[in-house]
C-alpha cells in the first residue's frame, strides 16, 4: 500500500491529538492505556509517532482516541 503524506505528515491529527492529550494531562503511556481499555492497541511509541506525524492514523484509531479524549473526530481533523 502507498503511504502519500500531505505538507510530509502521514496525518493531520497528530498535532491536535497532542494537544488534547496535554490539556488532560496524560503522559503518552497513559493515554496508550486508556486506549487499550477501549480496544485500540497502541503503545507509547505509536503514540509518539502519530503525535509527529510519522504514523498512519486508522479510521477506528481515530474514533477510540477522540472518545479518550472527549473530542469529536471532526476536532481532531480541523486545522484550526
Amino acid at each position: 500500500m502507498k503511504i502519500y503524506k500531505y505538507n510530509d505528515k502521514c496525518n493531520i491529527s497528530g498535532k491536535k491529538i497532542r494537544k488534547e492529550r496535554e490539556h488532560i494531562r496524560l503522559s503518552q503511556e497513559q493515554f496508550a492505556a486508556r486506549l487499550q481499555l477501549e480496544g485500540i492497541n497502541l503503545n507509547q511509541k505509536a503514540i509518539s509517532r502519530i503525535e509527529t506525524g510519522e504514523r498512519v492514523v486508522a479510521d477506528y484509531e481515530l474514533r477510540g482516541i477522540a472518545q479518550v479524549l472527549c473530542v469529536t473526530v471532526c476536532a481532531l481533523l480541523n486545522d484550526d
